[in-house]
């Protein structure tokens, strides 16, 4: 239980800092969306760029059991490699968004 409210913190924390980035551009709002109870983790941006609706999700965790599944990671850094080096082990991090056949060349967990 102690290391699921770990993970909770560190996903949050990560998160919370990639909503601070905002577009340079348009009127587009970045802010964290936090299911905690079922732990549902996201990044969304939303506004308007000149005529152009924005909206999309930049990142989405989901935690289940007690691995850290990322299902959408659209930063350059990588959520994985941040939460790595805020010391959550490889094998406690699922990269989600790629396939489940595909999981075993990466140096992360596979399911």
């Amino acid at each position: 239980m102690e290391r699921l409210e770990t993970y909770r913190q560190l996903v949050q924390q990560v998160l919370a800092e990639h909503s601070h980035f905002q577009s340079s551009y348009g009127e587009v709002e970045t802010f964290p969306v936090f299911d905690t109870e079922r732990d549902h983790y996201q990044v969304v941006s939303v506004g308007w760029e000149n005529r152009r609706r924005v909206y999309g999700c930049l990142i989405h965790v989901d935690i289940k059991g007690d691995k850290i599944w990322i299902q959408h990671d659209g930063t350059e850094t990588g959520v994985a490699n941040e939460l790595v080096e805020l010391g959550v082990a490889k094998q406690d991090i699922v990269l989600g968004y790629h396939a489940p056949y595909a999981r075993q060349y990466t140096e992360f967990a596979v399911s």
